[in-house]
């Protein structure tokens, strides 16, 4: 029996990193779900996956962005136009996860001018949080995290949304898992 459950975590863990979506626990209740645009978000991710043996999404653009797309300087690049645009909501890749066995979702975005990018928002309202614990963590040199998760939490209000916290790029992975100690969600 033994045997039969590791081949089929094994198998698991491999199909799963074949479609770029590592599996950490088989039968754990927490998703850490983000959005990274140049990898930094990725990482944090990660730490916060380990941390609390929690399985990873990767909330993927349908269309990649560039680099170009990301100069916020130009104000006709892709990310300056669609965060002008409060309508816009760009398409995920992926299929969504079956998020009703999970009692907590770690929500994780880079901040774009001042918010979560609007592809969050296309997760929030195309997911059904209700009732799940959602604790945002961006990521963002300068910008505080402030109000950054007001229009995901207005994308889900029957969520029970935790204070969220921003990290700095180079965050050590101590202060990352000291952080989610402090929270008490781990099962």
């Amino acid at each position: 029996m033994h045997r039969r459950t590791f081949l089929l975590a094994l198998g698991s863990v491999s199909a799963a990193a074949i479609f770029g979506h590592p599996v950490f626990a088989a039968d754990s209740r927490i998703l850490v779900a983000f959005f990274s645009a140049t990898g930094t978000t990725k990482e944090i991710a990660k730490t916060i996956a380990q941390a609390v043996k929690g399985n990873l999404y990767e909330i993927t653009p349908e269309k990649a962005y560039t680099k170009a797309d990301l100069d916020w300087h130009d104000k006709k690049s892709r990310s300056s136009l669609e965060m002008a645009d409060s309508q816009t909501r760009p398409k995920i890749a992926q299929a969504l996860p079956d998020i009703r066995n999970y009692d907590v979702v770690f929500l994780g975005y880079p901040i774009w001018w001042g918010i979560a990018p609007r592809i969050l928002q296309t997760f929030v309202e195309a997911t059904d949080l209700t009732g799940k614990i959602v604790i945002p963590f961006c990521t963002s040199g300068g910008s505080p995290f402030d109000n950054s998760a007001d229009l995901l939490i207005k994308g889900a209000p029957r969520a029970q949304w935790k204070n969220g916290r921003r990290f700095m790029p180079g965050v050590s992975p101590s202060e990352i898992s000291s952080w989610v100690r402090q929270l008490g969600v781990v099962f």
